[in-house]
């Protein structure tokens, strides 16, 4: 399946969760917030989210800044 990831086009297996994207991607100890097609979804649910060809993924990391 295709997914667009932060603007990327990625390719996954069907059934796969966000949680397996956002670690297959090592990128686990980074993303603060994910939102699929401009939903977000909980981080108690990545593990059993599973995204759908072609959706919009917007995985954020917060930036501290002064």
């Amino acid at each position: 399946m295709t997914l667009i990831i932060n603007g990327e086009t990625k390719s996954f297996e069907e059934g796969i969760t966000l949680q397996e994207i956002i670690t297959s991607l090592k990128i686990e100890d980074k993303v603060m917030a994910a939102a699929v097609n401009m939903d977000i979804v909980k981080k108690e649910n990545w593990k059993d989210y599973r995204p759908v060809n072609d959706d919009k993924l917007e995985l954020l990391q917060f930036v501290g800044g002064g």
